[in-house]
């Protein structure tokens, strides 16, 4: 059996009529509370008046009818026959408003009226509902005054209170009010709804100026205004926007020189390997070969255990020139700076692909520069190395697409030419484990591009494939390679 569904709490009810909504909604709300508590109060005090000015209105018209009965007695009794008098009496009493005449015989019989021709319509007035009409009824009051000629009793006029004309009068008078009112009141609230719009735009603004920021565009800036308050925020957020645009110019430039330092140091150490070590590797091996010639010519068993000793020692100089090219090719390829940027990496994709044969390669760079600058030459080559040797290890892909052209920078308006460098390395492998950590060559990867301002950006998911996006911004003219 299904629980039935529980009502929803007033703390409920106030969080979905109130919180979440906007600050225009919210100022509206109130400004209808207000407007329904002040009909309220003056509906009661409408009525409480209405109530008043009924009772005053009927207590009057009672008297003035028990008034008018006594002077038609005394006007008519003289000359008049009983029964004709009693037949007319209501004649001069029928103009009186709020309240209902009944002559009687002396027996205490009601006697027929017949209204006037064209007063047969005249008790179709418009009446009010029958809740108003509660409200503001007094009680029936009734009054009995006896019609006495020559001092006989020949009948009895019973006036009865008859409040429904007032009644619906005072209905007419408030219904008019109320359709002025609402009138007024709606026309308020769109003067409101376009105010409260034109005063609070310029929070929206900071809205999407903060959106903006969190997205890294920090050249946005708002405009300033006219209100105090207003101003005062924009002015805040724009010197905020300010700052951080200098802090991120700063660590730009500060991650630049850091780049710089370890790419130097690294041409340091390589050029050292190159010309140190290379040439006492390659002074090891050439007395070792002239030590081999010399023992050619001793008897055995002498030369032969000697020919043993230099083959492996040629053996262990050849390993160690092997993992010093190895070494300097990690440290700074010995082709960047002598050879364009496209055909090092053209090289570098042949290469991979000698490697993985069952591999499909494919590599576009179109409208390049010869050069970009070392830092960021050496960044894209890293790139795609790092790119590559992940898909050989790990994606068992069967084609592999590397992209490399310039195209337009966000954020950099202004600069004589704006441009960044986009390099795509896809795949049709088995894709990234979203729940595997980074390893240690992507996050290098993220850390050298986000130094140099770009974006490092990996999509995959199983059985997909993956896509490495990264974008470098450059400031310089662009110069086909």
């Amino acid at each position: 059996m299904p629980f039935p569904r529980p009502w929803p709490s007033a703390r409920g009810l106030s969080h979905a009529l109130w919180h979440g909504r906007s600050v225009r909604a919210q100022l509206l709300l109130v400004v209808v509370v207000i407007e329904l508590i002040a009909g309220l109060l003056a509906g009661a005090v409408t009525i409480i008046q209405a109530r008043t000015s009924t009772r005053v209105e009927i207590a009057a018209s009672m008297e003035l009818a028990q008034l008018l009965v006594s002077e038609a007695v005394a006007l008519m009794q003289q000359e008049v026959p009983a029964e004709k008098f009693l037949a007319d009496l209501s004649s001069p009493l029928r103009l009186v408003r709020h309240v209902r005449i009944v002559v009687k015989d002396a027996a205490g019989a009601p006697l027929p009226v017949r209204p006037p021709a064209g007063e047969a319509n005249a008790a179709q007035d418009a009446h009010a509902p029958s809740w108003f009409a509660a409200l503001i009824a007094p009680p029936i009051a009734s009054r009995d005054v006896p019609v006495i000629v020559n001092g006989q009793r020949i009948g009895t006029v019973e006036i009865v209170a008859e409040p429904r004309d007032e009644i619906a009068e005072v209905w007419g008078n408030t219904v008019a009010l109320a359709t002025v009112a609402v009138a007024v009141n709606v026309a308020v609230i769109a003067m409101l709804y376009v105010l409260f719009g034109r005063v609070l735009d310029p929070l929206t603004g900071v809205a999407r100026g903060l959106a903006d920021l969190e997205r890294r565009n920090y050249r946005v800036r708002l405009p300033r205004p006219q209100a105090r308050e207003l101003a005062a925020i924009t002015d805040r957020f724009n010197a905020l926007a300010q700052a951080l645009e200098a802090a991120r110019t700063e660590n730009e430039t500060l991650n630049r020189r850091l780049i710089t330092a370890q790419d130097d140091e690294r041409k340091r150490t390589a050029l050292e390997l190159h010309d140190e070590v290379g040439p006492s590797l390659f002074g090891l091996k050439a007395n070792a070969s002239s030590i081999a010639s010399a023992a050619a010519g001793l008897p055995d068993p002498v030369g032969g255990k000697l020919n043993e000793r230099v083959r492996d020692s040629l053996a262990i100089i050849e390993h160690l020139q092997a993992i010093n090219r190895s070494m300097l090719n990690r440290l700074r390829p010995m082709a960047l700076g002598h050879v364009s940027l496209r055909d090092i990496l053209a090289e570098l994709v042949q290469d991979r692909a000698r490697q993985q044969p069952q591999t499909a390669f494919a590599f576009s760079a179109d409208k390049l520069m010869r050069s970009y600058g070392e830092a960021i030459d050496l960044t894209v080559y890293r790139c795609v190395q790092e790119g590559l040797t992940n898909v050989i290890r790990h994606a068992q892909a069967s084609e592999v697409s590397i992209a490399l052209g310039e195209g337009s920078a966000d954020g950099y308006a202004g600069e004589e030419r704006a441009t960044q460098l986009t390099l795509t390395v896809r795949d049709d492998g088995r894709g990234i484990d979203p729940t595997a950590p980074l390893g240690f060559g992507i996050r290098g990867m993220q850390e050298r591009v986000q130094a140099l301002g770009g974006s490092y950006k990996v999509d995959s998911a199983p059985g997909q494939g993956t896509c490495v996006r990264i974008a470098i911004p450059i400031l310089a003219p662009s110069v086909a390679a």
